[in-house]
């Protein structure tokens, strides 16, 4: 006899299942259109910064290897992480239509979220990263395990930080919506996609440290690279963040809960 609690766990990763694809196909009726928007977004800004690179003369700043390779270690989880957080900071709150439906919740609403992303996200990795191996040039990433850890960390941390805009968004919805604009845009420099750590003078060092994202993007190039060795960063560090940012978000948006209702959500 199946026991309760497995039944219910059972019954809850179904309804995230379901949620999690109705995500996906929000946008995109077609999955597969969703996928290759995903894989077209991350080309576009490979070859955005591989031409600024090659055209400024920066590409001895890289480490030493492929230099592509370098580009798509701080972009996918760049993007990783900002999509994740804008995905969940626009879940289902708890004044959406959809809440009155009794098995949803905003627990599974912020699960689809970031699942249906991380989703999106590791095809769309693995595309990439197939292609560039069998057409351009054979890759070998040192420690792969790891690398895929920070991946996760990155989404982690994409997680945490949403979940909090979430929480927010029905008492400031336009100040959250410009908040997020903000911090994606900041991230594009501010989480050291375009350098390491180890190049970095002391005085540069402080501007980029408190940024989990710039933590795990530079740990991710010591996993991915054999001859870089990370001084500077922690992994420890952005997995505390994300784990902390979880549990304040979690807080504010059961406090919303308890306070929001329907018609308090449409007078907003």
């Amino acid at each position: 006899m199946v026991p309760s609690y497995a039944r219910g766990a059972a019954g809850l990763a179904h309804r995230i299942y379901h949620t999690a694809v109705r995500d996906i196909r929000k946008a995109h009726r077609n999955a597969v259109a969703g996928l290759l928007m995903t894989i077209a977004q991350a080309v576009i800004f490979l070859s955005a910064f591989w031409l600024m690179f090659t055209l400024l003369g920066q590409r001895g700043f890289a480490i030493r290897g492929d230099f592509l390779l370098y580009l798509m270690t701080g972009i996918f989880l760049f993007l990783t992480h900002t999509k994740t957080l804008t995905a969940v900071a626009k879940a289902e709150g708890p004044t959406s239509p959809m809440m009155a439906h009794a098995p949803l919740n905003t627990a599974i609403t912020i699960s689809a979220a970031a699942l249906s992303t991380l989703y999106l996200q590791i095809l769309s990795l693995t595309a990439i990263l197939g292609a560039y191996h069998v057409i351009v040039t054979p890759i070998a990433i040192d420690k792969p395990v790891g690398a895929l850890a920070m991946l996760l960390l990155a989404w982690i941390t994409g997680v945490g930080a949403g979940t909090i805009l979430m929480a927010l968004k029905p008492w400031y919805p336009e100040a959250v919506t410009l908040v997020s604009q903000i911090y994606s845009r900041a991230s594009m420099i501010l989480s050291g996609k375009m350098f390491v750590a180890n190049m970095l003078p002391g005085y540069l060092l402080g501007l980029f440290d408190w940024n989990p994202l710039f933590h795990v993007i530079d740990q991710e190039r010591g996993f991915v690279f054999r001859n870089y060795n990370p001084q500077f960063t922690s992994p420890w560090y952005p997995l505390w963040v994300g784990l902390a940012l979880i549990v304040i978000g979690m807080m504010g948006e059961f406090y919303t809960r308890r306070h929001a209702s329907i018609s308090w959500g449409a007078g907003r």
